[in-house]
């Protein structure tokens, strides 16, 4: 995987990484100091080659290895964070950023037809993906039966649901957010305990992914994640 950065490149892990590649004007001496202190392997290049790989660079691009998802059974927390076929990598990164900030380890996503970990997730989650478990299932819907099955009380995102503010919810607890154009799947749906919405006072009636799971993260409850 190749990813770039200079955000990336302070938060990755060390042992991931396999070489890191700089344009021959990059000067910052914090980011030259980690790549020796850590004894990375890195190459010197030419600004417009790097651009050709990967716009955006920064001067930085690392190539490591394939980011490696945690299992179902890893999950350790009381809120845990469902994306039900989210398709966008920034919704997905900022997704990402919001759960660690909140204490959320684990995000669970379906293996096909949605967003996977990439280059545009890790750096738009700006290091946070070191901290949240990404744990990727081939079945949403027996996912989350095996949830239900260790006392997960579901709440799925959408707009027909009950004001989030007005639910008591339960101390473990599963927030499933839909696609960006979709929302939640039907079966999906289905397999909710409950159904919860952010009320709108406006003209416009829908929020940006990333912002409406932010909002119901930290709205739907204060108990520690």
């Amino acid at each position: 995987m190749r990813v770039c950065g200079k955000n990336i490149l302070r938060e990755v892990n060390p042992k991931k990484v396999r070489k890191v590649l700089l344009s021959s004007h990059f000067s910052d001496q914090e980011l030259m100091n980690k790549i020796k202190n850590e004894k990375l392997k890195y190459m010197i290049m030419d600004q417009k080659t790097m651009d050709a790989m990967m716009p955006h660079n920064q001067g930085v691009i690392i190539e490591m290895d394939d980011y490696e998802y945690a299992s179902i059974e890893d999950i350790r927390g009381d809120f845990i964070v469902v994306l039900d076929h989210l398709e966008d990598p920034h919704n997905f990164g900022a997704i990402i950023r919001t759960c660690e900030a909140r204490g959320i380890k684990e995000i669970i996503i379906p293996k096909d037809r949605g967003v996977l970990v990439n280059d545009t997730v890790m750096k738009t989650s700006a290091g946070a993906l070191n901290h949240v478990h990404i744990i990727l299932v081939t079945n949403l819907h027996n996912t989350i039966e095996k949830l239900k099955d260790q006392g997960y009380f579901i709440y799925g995102a959408e707009a027909d649901g009950v004001n989030y503010q007005q639910v008591n919810y339960a101390k473990k607890r599963v927030l499933v957010i839909g696609s960006e154009g979709n929302g939640l799947s039907r079966l999906v749906k289905k397999d909710c305990d409950e159904i919860i919405s952010i009320p709108m006072k406006g003209k416009v009636n829908s929020l940006n992914a990333s912002v409406a799971s932010a909002i119901l993260i930290y709205g739907i409850g204060d108990e520690d994640a």
